[in-house]
């Protein structure tokens, strides 16, 4: 498995930890955000990990900024990608399960580093369960098509 990462000037520190913590279970990281503490634009970012995914060069991505609010909304953008907040694990698998989540967003100024580390390690290994959730994810994807 291929992870994209991407983060802003805020979440620098907690990105680090991520990898790491994806590393040591065997997980291939394509590090796409800044190693910078100087300001810059999340949706950069959160556009960058977007395309890795739905570009087939990540299986999943996770993007990280100060809450994730503004990350995801950019990731959201990219065609294909369903980007999803979660504060917590029960929120990111049920992410994977009914909506068949490929980017994961958090905040790193509302989850400390071990609740980040559980909510990843959630999100990684729920499975998409399809069944009706499929025809709801359709329904999400159909509304692209629109504009």
């Amino acid at each position: 498995m291929k992870i994209a990462i991407g983060n802003d000037h805020s979440a620098v520190e907690l990105k680090n930890i991520i990898v790491d913590f994806l590393k040591e279970k065997g997980i291939e990281v394509l590090n796409l955000g800044t190693d910078s503490s100087e300001s810059c634009d999340y949706p950069v970012y959160g556009e960058k990990v977007g395309r890795a995914v739905v570009s087939g060069e990540a299986d999943l991505g996770i993007a990280i900024c100060g809450t994730g609010l503004g990350i995801s909304l950019a990731a959201n953008k990219v065609k294909g990608v369903r980007a999803c907040v979660c504060s917590e694990p029960y929120t990111a698998v049920m992410s994977r399960r009914h909506n068949d989540a490929n980017v994961l967003c958090f905040g790193a100024r509302v989850v400390g580093s071990e609740l980040a580390k559980m909510i990843v390690d959630e999100w990684i290994n729920a499975e998409f369960e399809g069944g009706r959730h499929q025809r709801r994810v359709d329904m999400i994807m159909a509304i692209e098509e629109k504009d």
